[in-house]
């Protein structure tokens, strides 16, 4: 499991860098949408940020990407699949802008929602999230390893001297005031997934600063603004925070870095080269791609993959969980040297449901309701909208990243109490009386008793 986890880490963190390493922070485009429902497409509210031009609004019909057709030996495994899909989807829509995702943080609430999710859409779920082979107590169970390995939570257990925690991991659920949270989902989400609770009203904008405060606290600051409003049908928001940030085993020496010209897509910049070279570096190249993995004190590594085509893009969105792993299996002792730019990414919040739609995640459907499961009131629910906004910045000391994921459940209206009424009948009044299957037998008015 240390291995499989390992690997997880590498591939969320490797996916920050191959969408270009150079240029200012850039807002990412909008992908498309293939909702059914309008109040779908308006559900998504606070997805834009300042820089965001009406274009990025646009939404447009994906093609579908078919799920993983092997079984994983464990559902981390099955993420990792995910993430690798989920990145294919979000890139189609990147152009030549930078790119930068956590997908883990995208995977970990859906694998929370499998345990509301009814019983006609979750096989779908499972199958999206590279899970078709397990149930959802094993998710669970792999969800609660996941997150005690990936955090360190073991060595905090034992009271090791030197712990340090380089990655947080925080995940909760925001409910509607008028609406109660399953009992069976919410001890799961507590027991399994680390999470925590909130009461809001998402009518008022106190909701809106709940959840973008909640984004700041679990991301020292990095992402501050997530949401700015809630569509008014709005039962409740699961959320998830990563926050990454470790020195590199072997730092790059700031006396040599040079600054130098990188070619990107969109023409030549300068930029601040860092210098690694030495006798025993780990390396691995085929005929697609030189690759090289740098590690981080505390454990996991960051993957550099540089493709010999130029083409990033397409590199990563090519990339499966079997190539990764050759990669990293088939990486051998090496002479030579690695020049990689300092580079800062944010993404902008990008909306998620085009490409979790296009992976078959079937909880969009408000006329299936899927998320029967999630409040104790009779009344459907489904994901109305599903939001992440990511930031990473490389410099010679190491790595800092963060990332904040925020799913929308809209739910039917509840019944509103009505007005107390009075009726007296102190004056004539008329009547029918009906008969079985509703036949009108007699009618009558009284005007007198």
């Amino acid at each position: 499991m240390k291995k499989t986890i390992a690997t997880l880490t590498a591939a969320l963190l490797c996916l920050a860098l191959l969408g270009g390493c150079g240029g200012e922070a850039i807002e990412q485009p909008k992908p498309a949408d293939t909702i059914a429902n309008a109040n779908a497409s308006e559900a998504i509210s606070g997805n834009t940020t300042e820089n965001t031009s009406t274009s990025q609004t646009t939404r447009q019909q994906q093609e579908a990407i078919p799920m993983p057709t092997q079984k994983f030996g464990t559902p981390a495994e099955g993420a990792n699949d995910f993430a690798f899909r989920l990145s294919k989807a979000l890139l189609r829509s990147a152009g030549e802008e930078n790119f930068v995702s956590s997908p883990y943080s995208v995977w970990l609430p859906l694998a929370a929602l499998v345990n509301a999710t009814n019983a006609a859409q979750r096989p779908a779920l499972l199958g999206a999230l590279g899970a078709a082979s397990f149930n959802a107590k094993e998710v669970n169970d792999a969800a609660a390893q996941m997150l005690r390995e990936l955090t360190n939570e073991r060595s905090r257990e034992y009271g090791k001297e030197y712990y340090y925690n380089p990655l947080r991991i925080a995940n909760a659920v925001f409910v509607g005031k008028d609406v109660t949270l399953n009992k069976n989902f919410g001890k799961t989400f507590a027991d399994s997934f680390n999470g925590s609770f909130q009461s809001v009203d998402f009518l008022a904008p106190s909701a809106v600063k709940a959840v973008n405060d909640w984004a700041s606290k679990n991301t020292e600051g990095l992402i501050q603004e997530i949401v700015q409003q809630f569509d008014p049908q709005t039962v409740a928001a699961i959320a998830n925070a990563i926050y990454f940030s470790d020195r590199w085993d072997w730092e790059f020496s700031p006396e040599q870095t040079r600054k130098d010209t990188f070619h990107g897509t969109k023409g030549d910049a300068d930029a601040f080269f860092m210098l690694r070279e030495g006798d025993e570096l780990t390396y691995y190249e085929d005929g697609k791609l030189q690759a090289m993995p740098l590690s981080f004190k505390t454990g996991g590594e960051m993957v550099i993959l540089l493709p010999k085509d130029g083409d990033a893009v397409s590199l990563l969105s090519g990339m499966t969980t079997t190539y990764f792993e050759k990669i990293q299996k088939n990486s051998t002792r090496a002479t030579g040297k690695l020049l990689l730019p300092r580079f800062k990414i944010d993404s902008g919040v990008m909306d998620l449901a085009p490409a979790l739609t296009a992976l078959g995640v079937p909880l969009f459907d408000p006329q299936a309701a899927p998320l029967s499961g999630l409040v104790k009131e009779n009344i459907p629910v489904w994901l109305s909208g599903a939001v992440q906004k990511a930031v990473i910045e490389v410099d010679e000391k190491g790595t800092t990243a963060a990332a904040v994921t925020v799913m929308m459940m809209c739910g039917a209206a509840l019944p509103q109490p009505t007005k107390p009424f009075s009726m007296v009948c102190d004056k004539p009044f008329a009547f029918i009386l009906c008969g079985q299957g509703g036949q009108i037998l007699f009618t009558g008015v009284v005007n007198r008793v």
